[in-house]
């Protein structure tokens, strides 16, 4: 039988998640898309089943490279395998006409949309989801919280907290590094639509 993505996230996420309501957590992922969504609309991993390839690249990335005395397996395994769990229900499929170049026809082809229907921010909606089920550590909650860096919206808008966030808290520097290399060196030209 093959191995899936899904069993492979199943598996790091039992073995290192203990704390209480991780099952539950588990649990709900599988009644989302959060298996089977694209990771972006067009970026990198825009394609099925590209959201669980990136969750498991960045942490796979997170705990080979940034892992050392003093951090535990089960901060890893949640900032690593959650830290986009914002991106569950959020995007859908429409279609739109391409032209064929080698016919000269228009055709129907598939791509992806966003549909936010809890517009709450990135990184904060992530942690918000998750402690709905699990209680963070403050350096976890802050890793996921400020994982897209520059690109996070808040500090476009001149927000300086991630630097403080960064200075206190050397996971959530960790996993941003973590997240860049998993999504502009390992995950590039994963996209089915920028190939």
């Amino acid at each position: 039988m093959e191995h899936t993505y899904q069993e492979e996230f199943r598996a790091i996420f039992q073995q290192h998640v203990t704390r209480r309501g991780g099952e539950q957590l588990l649990e709900w992922l599988e009644s989302t898309d959060f298996f089977t969504a694209p990771a972006s609309t067009k970026f990198h991993c825009a394609c099925e089943c590209g959201l669980v390839m990136h969750s498991l690249n960045v942490y796979q990335t997170l705990r080979q490279k940034y892992f050392e005395e003093g951090d535990t397996e089960e901060s890893f395994a949640l900032c690593g395998l959650l830290h986009d769990v914002c991106k569950a229900q959020f995007y859908k499929i429409s279609t739109r006409n391409v032209k064929n170049e080698e016919t000269g026809q228009w055709e129907k082809r598939p791509y992806y949309t966003v549909e936010d229907a809890f517009p709450y921010g990135h990184g904060e909606k992530s942690v918000y989801l998750i402690e709905r089920f699990v209680r963070l550590k403050p350096a976890e909650a802050m890793a996921i919280r400020w994982h897209m860096g520059g690109f996070d919206d808040s500090v476009k808008g001149g927000s300086f907290a991630i630097s403080a966030a960064f200075d206190r808290y050397p996971l959530a520097v960790k996993l941003h590094l973590a997240d860049l290399e998993a999504t502009y060196l390992q995950e590039h030209g994963t996209s089915q639509v920028r190939r």
